[in-house]
Parts: structure tokens; C-alpha cells; sequence
């Protein structure tokens, strides 16, 4: 029988400084679902953005030491209104451009403080 419900629950996140990380993440508005240190090499966080299902994960020890800090170049998060995240992040001090209008969606695109990218897409009208 085919599985017929996937669900995208953790996208893990490559940071050089946690407490940086857990710093931003949670001054842009997601929720630390997650802060454990489960040993001196090994800490686990995990943030959710408001109203996702899914969420992030970075800490010390959990990553592979061949994925580098800031080498995640597109995560993708729909947003109801691409202006008002636009002025949400300048509003804090985050380096936000856009907000670019295609025929799929307008986006406006950020950095974390290791230069892992994000994309934030309002989704066009549907009909």
C-alpha cells in the first residue's frame, strides 16, 4: 500500500553560532520549540515559524562536518502577505529584499546570520 499522507516535519539548518542562531530565529517570530543540551558536544534546537507544521532544527553536534554553515541556498516558506514580511524583517533589522512579483508569487528573500537563504513566497490568487 503506497503512503498517501507525507508530511515535511524538520529541515535541519547549518549555523556556526547556536546562540546567535536561536537569537534570530526567534527575533524574526518562530517559536523555540526545542533548546536541550543533551551533552557537552551535543545540543538540539528546533524553531517553527508562526503557523507552520514544519520546523528547523540547529545545534552543535547534529550535523554532518561536511555541510557548512550557511551552505542551505533556498528554503521556502509561503507567507499571506509579502509586503507586510517584507517591513516584518527591515522592521528588525534584517537584510530583506524584494518583494519581486512573478506569474507564480511574490517573494521577498533574507539571510540568516550564517547566509543560509530564505525565500518567502506569497502565493498568488487562485481561480
Amino acid at each position: 500500500m503506497p503512503i498517501t499522507d507525507w508530511k515535511i516535519e524538520l529541515i535541519m539548518v547549518p549555523v556556526s553560532d547556536v546562540d546567535r542562531a536561536r537569537e534570530f530565529y526567534e527575533r524574526i517570530g518562530f517559536s523555540i520549540d526545542h533548546d536541550q543540551r543533551v551533552s557537552d558536544e551535543l545540543r538540539f534546537v528546533q524553531a517553527t515559524p508562526p503557523g507552520s507544521a514544519c520546523s528547523i532544527a540547529f545545534g552543535e553536534g547534529i550535523m554532518s562536518p561536511d555541510v557548512l554553515p550557511g551552505s542551505l541556498k533556498s528554503i521556502q516558506v509561503v507567507v499571506p502577505d509579502a509586503d507586510a514580511a517584507l517591513a516584518h524583517l527591515q522592521g528588525l533589522g534584517v537584510d530583506a529584499v524584494g518583494v519581486d512579483e512573478l506569474a507564480w508569487g511574490r517573494f521577498v528573500f533574507f539571510t540568516d546570520p550564517d547566509r543560509n537563504a530564505w525565500t518567502l513566497q506569497e502565493l498568488p490568487a487562485r481561480g
